[in-house]
């Protein structure tokens, strides 16, 4: 079945590609071989997303961006202005290490600010929120807050990104939305 979806005359998408419905690609961006982008995904100028990568429903991209093989993303993913990820911990330029590439899953509804760079092999959970210029060297949580160079953890974010104040029976209410949200064992869910 034919998918529709735009694509600006300066992108380049390459054969073996899986483009999902209502999917804009546009300036200068590349879609390299067996990537799968799901439907309603916004890639936006100069973005590069390498072979096999997997991108679900509604991920937005902004300009600057490269992805590269190993890399998937859950439904509802935001990456920001010039993030990167990387994929051979150890690159040499007289090494050949393709194949070797660690893998990065990001969770469902993450959030990943301009300029931050996630070292391979580290996942972001659901609903994480990685600050800007951030250097993302292990795990992040799902709802956490993470920040700085090596990033670290400095709260706890709603699925609608506001901050969670927990009170002393570790429930916190999203401001936004009403949602509430238990913190338990180090670890945050949402209750309602």
């Amino acid at each position: 079945m034919e998918s529709n979806y735009f694509a600006h005359p300066t992108a380049v998408v390459d054969e073996g590609c899986t483009i999902g419905n209502g999917v804009k690609i546009w300036h200068f961006s590349h879609i390299m071989p067996q990537c799968t982008i799901g439907d309603q995904c916004n890639i936006g100028q100069n973005v590069v997303i390498s072979p096999e990568v997997i991108l679900g429903k509604n991920v937005k991209i902004q300009n600057n961006v490269s992805i590269y093989t190993g890399v998937t993303c859950g439904d509802d993913v935001f990456l920001g202005p010039s993030c990167v990820f990387t994929n051979v911990t150890n690159p040499r330029s007289g090494v050949n290490r393709r194949g070797q590439y660690d893998k990065t899953h990001v969770g469902t509804g993450a959030s990943i600010g301009a300029n931050a760079t996630i070292v391979c092999g580290h996942d972001i959970g659901q609903f994480a929120f990685v600050g800007a210029g951030a250097v993302v060297t292990k795990n992040v949580p799902d709802y956490a807050l993470i920040v700085g160079n090596p990033a670290r953890q400095i709260g706890w974010m709603s699925e609608y990104g506001h901050r969670l104040q927990f009170d002393e029976k570790g429930l916190a209410t999203c401001e936004e939305s009403g949602q509430q949200y238990q913190l338990e064992s180090g670890k945050v869910k949402r209750v309602s």
